[in-house]
């Protein structure tokens, strides 16, 4: 799906990433508020991964969205 969209939807898509990645916390969705270089770096701290494994992450959780 495309970022543009994920990003104006956010709301709707926020619970689809908290099911994804359960250890984001509500602060921290509300902080990313749709912004993916923001989800990117909260997921590596959260994570510890890297930015590559992260960013691989995203692109494919994003691509399984309707």
């Amino acid at each position: 799906m495309d970022w543009n969209r994920i990003e104006g939807s956010w709301k709707q898509f926020s619970g689809k990433a908290k099911e994804q990645w359960g250890k984001l916390t509500d602060d921290d969705i509300a902080q990313i508020n749709g912004n993916r270089e923001q989800l990117e770096g909260k997921l590596q701290e959260r994570y510890g991964k890297a930015k590559d494994e992260v960013r691989k992450d995203v692109d494919e959780w994003s691509g399984r969205l309707h």
